[in-house]
């Protein structure tokens, strides 16, 4: 017998990353209901050590500015180009509670990287694309300084979001080999 349609199982095996992205974005409501949803990922003592930060409109280019400044000069126009590449960028800031006595940092950093993977499956169930983008301008003096990350935050990269520039494709991925991936004790009863 087949078992019936899994929404959730088809959105996390469709999902891609997506470099190309256009308008629409999702609005403020949407993209709340998202976060709201997002926040359910695992975190040991519902901790949240998180913020995102949403960059949108002239405010992109302004990062952009932000972004050329901190490059080397031979790269300072590209990168200010960067932020224009999708409609709404998620600054994602990573908030880590100091010395808690029950959740070591490693346990909270994934939590934050938890909470962003389900905001991009929610993304992408809704109709939405998006991709993960990191570089060295998440160390920049001036790239924190313009978002008010504080010290003792971690800027983690920029969750890009929009609709996807070519609607309908994305690229195979091979199946993965489990048997080198789970390791399962012998099963003593033969």
């Amino acid at each position: 017998m087949t078992p019936p349609p899994n929404p959730v199982l088809e959105a996390v095996l469709s999902r891609r990353s997506t470099p190309r992205l256009t308008e629409p974005a999702p609005g403020r409501h949407d993209l709340e209901r998202l976060v709201q949803a997002a926040a359910t990922a695992p975190d040991h003592g519902r901790l949240h050590p998180w913020r995102l930060i949403a960059v949108t409109g002239d405010e992109r280019a302004r990062l952009g500015e932000v972004l050329g400044e901190a490059a080397a000069p031979e790269q300072a126009r590209r990168a200010a180009a960067k932020p224009l590449r999708a409609p709404l960028l998620l600054s994602i800031v990573h908030c880590p509670v100091p010395d808690h006595p029950k959740v070591p940092g490693w346990e909270q950093l994934a939590a934050t990287t938890g909470m962003v993977t389900m905001l991009s499956l929610l993304l992408h169930s809704h109709g939405w694309a998006s991709i993960w983008r990191t570089g060295s301008a998440i160390q920049a003096p001036q790239v924190r300084k313009y978002l008010g990350v504080a010290d003792g935050e971690q800027l983690l990269g920029w969750l890009y979001v929009g609709t996807r520039c070519t609607p309908g494709t994305s690229a195979e991925r091979p199946p993965l080999d489990t048997t080198v991936k789970i390791t399962w004790p012998d099963d003593a009863s033969g």
